[in-house]
C-alpha cells in the first residue's frame, strides 16, 4: 500500500500563511487522488481538500475555501497544501489521505474510518491569536 508522510506544520499567527507537504512511496503516484483532513481536539477527523490524480480538479471545505490551495507535484510524489490567512480555529493536526482514483465517490463524502483511505502519521498545526 502507499505510504505517506507529512511535513511542515508548526506554530504561526493568525493572518499568517504555513505549506505543508505530504510525499508518497510505494505505489504508483498517479493512481491516487490525495487530500487533506485534519482533527482538533476533542473533534471529529474532517475533510480539508482534495486533489485528483492528475491535478486537473480540486475540492475544499467552505472553512478553507479561498484561503487554502492543494497542488500536486506528480514528478515528486507529493502534494503541497499552501495555508494563508490563517486563523486559530484552522489548529489542529493535519493528516494526508490517499484513495485510489478508482473508489467511487469524493474525500468530503467518505467516513475517515473508511478502510480505502491511507494516512499519513499528521503533522501539528498550531495558530496563534
Amino acid at each position: 500500500q502507499v505510504q505517506l508522510v507529512e511535513s511542515g506544520g508548526g506554530l504561526v499567527q493568525a493572518g499568517g500563511s504555513l505549506r505543508l507537504s505530504c510525499t508518497a512511496s510505494g505505489r504508483t503516484f498517479t493512481n491516487y487522488d490525495m487530500g487533506w483532513f485534519r482533527q482538533a481536539p476533542g473533534k471529529e477527523r474532517e475533510f480539508v481538500a482534495q486533489i485528483s490524480r492528475n491535478g486537473g480538479w480540486t475540492a475544499y471545505a467552505d472553512s478553507v475555501k479561498g484561503r487554502f490551495t492543494l497542488s500536486r507535484d506528480n514528478a515528486k510524489n507529493t502534494v503541497y497544501l499552501r495555508m494563508n490567512s490563517l486563523k486559530p480555529e484552522d489548529t489542529a493536526v493535519y493528516y494526508c489521505a490517499a484513495k485510489g482514483y478508482f473508489v467511487p465517490g469524493t474525500m468530503a463524502t467518505m467516513s475517515p474510518k473508511d478502510e480505502r483511505l491511507y494516512w499519513g502519521q499528521g503533522t501539528q498545526v498550531t495558530v496563534s491569536s
